[in-house]
């Protein structure tokens, strides 16, 4: 397969694959075992994981434009998700482990790495 776009995949080089990203083929080792299926949404640990086995391409699917609908919904569902943190941890010290602990939740709900 081809770099560029066609039947709704394309093939990328591992470093350019980010964490969200849907695998259009299934990733094998060198003895053929699979590593991740088809459709697999690719996470920060299975990107680590590959690049530790040495996997230096994947074919993802092809992105569509994204809809600006949606994009609105999900601003919305973030900031409503973020302002449920606050109530829940409304009465937080700012100092100590629980802050801690909001601090980690906002960055995972951002989509951020904890």
């Amino acid at each position: 397969m081809s770099a560029n776009s066609h039947g709704g995949s394309r093939e990328i080089a591992l470093e350019q694959a980010q964490e969200g990203m849907v695998l259009a083929q299934a990733l094998n080792d060198a003895g053929g075992a699979v590593l991740l299926t088809e459709g697999a949404t690719l996470t920060a640990a299975s990107l680590a994981a590959l690049r530790r086995r040495g996997v230096e391409r994947c074919s993802i699917v092809a992105e569509e434009a994204p809809d600006p609908a949606a994009r609105a919904h999900a601003e919305q569902e973030l900031a409503r998700r973020l302002e449920r943190l606050a109530v829940l941890f409304r009465t937080t010290p700012p100092e100590g482990s629980g802050a801690q602990l909001l601090g980690l939740l906002q960055r995972y709900r951002q989509g951020g790495q904890a």
